[in-house]
């Protein structure tokens, strides 16, 4: 594939082998990676509406369900850990694993009941209300059986992880490093892709985000890989963080520059939103999604231009 200019990404959005040891699994809007040791291991829980393309892949890549030990969920939001009780069921040795914040959300009556209804609502938009009732797929809970936290080095049937923090997109956001692969699983907290450029999410705490995305630029990354639209290999992996960073540091200005004229949170999210969604490639998120995420940002912009 050819670039038309020399500053685009290059994104891997197609399910299939990036390494031989890392695997996308799911759609352009969801992904999910199969890690392969003598046991395996999924990161990122994905949206409910894509379990049946999962299983499809895994019988056409050959993979052995049962060798599947544990699937690591990096944030709690309902696009990234859709799949979960589904999964759960099906491999009943499954460890679903999450960090204690992650694990106190999944526990918590009202986080699920949030989760279940966006999931409904997902599964009808994509016309999947027959499918989903063949295959049983409701996010009822799940147990998270292994909690995990930022400094915390695990090896998973030879699949050797740093757990990294990662709070800003979410309060129980982590990502994961794998030396072998020079390989982050950054998830949502360190950006989404954007067309050729990064959209920033500091859905929680834009600080805390952009401290974050410092945390990641530390170590040396050959493999980005987020969990909305796809992975990013050598030279375009190596720009994504700093891309990432000056984003964030773009869309702080800009929401700092609208909430000191407006004074009005409201005004401000519809501005910023349809700015932002006038740039947004066809394969974006919807302007509705779009203007939640930019109102929870700008109430902490707001917030932090208002104390004194």
């Amino acid at each position: 594939m050819s670039r038309e200019r020399e500053d685009e990404f290059m994104r891997i959005a197609r399910p299939g082998w990036i390494t031989d040891r890392i695997l996308l699994l799911g759609r352009e809007e969801s992904n999910m990676y199969l890690l392969i040791g003598s046991e395996y291991t999924i990161v990122g829980g994905g949206m409910i509406t894509i379990v049946p393309e999962v299983l499809e892949q895994l019988a056409s890549f050959g993979i052995e369900e049962s060798k599947i030990t544990r699937l690591l969920i990096l944030h709690t939001h309902f696009d990234h850990c859709g799949t979960a009780p589904f999964f759960a069921k099906r491999w009943p040795h499954l460890r679903v694993v999450a960090s204690k914040r992650g694990k106190e959300l999944l526990a918590d009556p009202k986080v699920v009941a949030s989760i279940s209804l966006l999931s409904q609502s997902a599964l009808a938009q994509a016309g999947m209300e027959q499918r989903a009732r063949e295959l049983g797929l409701a996010f009822d809970g799940v147990e998270v059986k292994e909690t995990v936290d930022g400094g915390d080095r695990v090896n998973w049937g030879g699949i050797e992880l740093e757990i990294l923090d990662a709070q800003g997109h979410s309060s129980d956001s982590i990502a994961a490093y794998m030396p072998a692969e020079k390989a982050l699983f950054a998830s949502d907290a360190g950006g989404i892709p954007f067309g050729d450029d990064v959209f920033a999410a500091g859905n929680s705490n834009f600080t805390k985000y952009q401290e974050t995305l410092e945390r990641f630029r530390r170590y040396d990354v050959n493999i980005h890989l987020a969990e909305h639209y796809g992975a990013f290999t050598g030279e375009d992996a190596k720009r994504f963080l700093p891309r990432s960073i000056e984003a964030a540091k773009e869309t702080r200005r800009l929401m700092e520059e609208s909430f000191k004229r407006t004074r009005d949170v409201q005004k401000s999210t519809e501005e910023l939103t349809d700015l932002i969604m006038r740039r947004a490639p066809e394969y974006f998120l919807p302007k509705e999604v779009m203007e939640m995420v930019i109102g929870q940002m700008m109430r902490y912009i707001a917030k932090t231009l208002s104390t004194p």
